[in-house]
């Protein structure tokens, strides 16, 4: 039960994920360059997704365990992946495209959103 209740969290990182994206598309990358853009836009995703999850997880849920914590992350980690390849794949990307995000060499920081989106419900626990 407290995984569904954490949903409603997930669901809050969407229309943040999407206003980031507007955010670095039409102010960052006009300020910063594209080069900078990308993980600027990353790292203030990051950070938005640990408040939201800071902000709104232990009032959702009053009795987290570590346990219920790991478990949010994960089900928060596995959904956010395939919400991002589904929308992706929808959006006429291809898989290779969306692969290519996972590589920090480029700048992109989707692995640090991923391990946040994961490890927030655990460090919010240890605070």
């Amino acid at each position: 039960m407290n995984i569904l209740k954490s949903l409603i969290v997930w669901l809050c990182f969407i229309p943040v994920a999407i206003l980031n994206g507007g955010l670095r598309e039409y102010v960052l990358t006009k300020i910063l360059g594209e080069k900078w853009a990308l993980p600027v836009s990353g790292i203030i995703l990051s950070v938005c997704i640990f408040l939201i999850t800071w902000l709104l997880l232990p009032r959702i849920i009053k009795a987290l365990t570590f346990k219920d914590c790991w478990m949010i992350g994960i089900c928060w980690g596995v959904l956010t992946i395939a919400f991002e390849f589904g929308v992706g794949l929808a959006g006429g990307n291809t898989a290779s495209e969306l692969l290519a995000a996972y590589n920090p060499l480029t700048g992109n920081l989707w692995l640090l959103i991923l391990a946040t989106t994961l490890l927030s419900p655990v460090l919010i626990k240890t605070m």
